[in-house]
């Protein structure tokens, strides 16, 4: 068998309105790398993913990310502290523990797209 290895994978993110997308996702800590005005592509640290100009309601309202954090509690904190829910009429939800040992919270972005922020927990 070859040794096959990978590199990066990157999710598609639909917008329904893409310039207020990209502002969005601005605001909730993401950096812009380069923009074209089909695509945009935003990083924070070392995890990535590319916003499209593309919506699908029904592909957006079953669309979910997953991101993986140190620090949940700080993550939620700036979201709240940033007005995301008033400014865009979002959901933010409170941090909670699940059953598969990791507290996370939700996040829905303007075009209903739904973000799972955590952080691992240890198994009580």
């Amino acid at each position: 068998m070859a040794n096959l290895s990978c590199e990066e994978i990157k999710a598609f993110v639909p917008a329904k309105d893409y310039a207020l997308s990209c502002e969005f996702y601005q605001q909730m800590g993401f950096e812009l790398a380069w923009q074209s005005p089909e695509m945009a592509y935003f990083y924070q640290g070392d995890c990535s993913f590319l916003l499209q100009n593309f919506y699908n309601q029904q592909h957006a309202e079953n669309f979910m990310m997953h991101l993986l954090v140190e620090d949940v509690q700080a993550w939620h904190a700036q979201l709240k502290s940033a007005g995301l829910a008033q400014k865009y009429g979002i959901t933010i939800t409170e941090p909670t523990l699940q059953p598969w040992h990791m507290i996370d919270f939700v996040v829905y972005d303007p075009s209903g797209v739904l973000w799972r922020i955590g952080q691992n927990s240890e198994p009580e």
